[in-house]
């Protein structure tokens, strides 16, 4: 078995994790199921995403440092329903928006946010068209 799950390191201050944590929970509708602390740092928090998936969530420490200043070397790509009520909720919540959500030429509506804790994010809706015709949207974006 094989499985992934992104740990967002948050380079926050005392209590970064649990902002984020609360952020994940309002933004995307994730449910804390497991937090585990040292101290007042989480090292290790489990966050079940609707629809299955995990997302895990822990403070920045001297082994595991947050992000860089505008974003690291990582997006996170959620599919959902409804793009531009995730991205608007997360603006509610801080974010900032790097990409407007909008109609892509290769049939997605996509847009990306990057939360206050620095992690990227693209959010969209299921792309509808065949991988030759995606590619075609694609070439002819390309010679624009």
């Amino acid at each position: 078995m094989l499985r992934l799950s992104p740990k967002l390191v948050v380079d926050d201050g005392p209590g970064g994790a649990d902002r984020a944590i609360d952020f994940y929970r309002e933004v995307l509708g994730a449910q804390l199921d497991v937090r585990h602390v040292m101290g007042a740092a989480v090292v290790f928090a489990r966050m079940l995403l609707p629809g299955g998936g995990e997302l895990h969530v822990k403070d920045a420490d001297g082994l595991d440092p947050g992000p860089p200043p505008g974003g690291g070397g990582h997006i996170l790509d959620i599919v959902c329903a409804d793009p531009d009520t995730v991205v608007a909720r997360a603006v509610g919540h801080g974010a900032e928006v790097l990409f407007a959500v909008d109609d892509q030429p290769y049939g997605a509506r996509q847009g990306r946010f990057r939360d206050p804790f620095g992690h990227q994010w693209i959010v969209g809706t299921p792309i509808a068209m065949s991988e030759d015709a995606v590619q075609g949207a694609l070439d002819a974006w390309a010679e624009k």
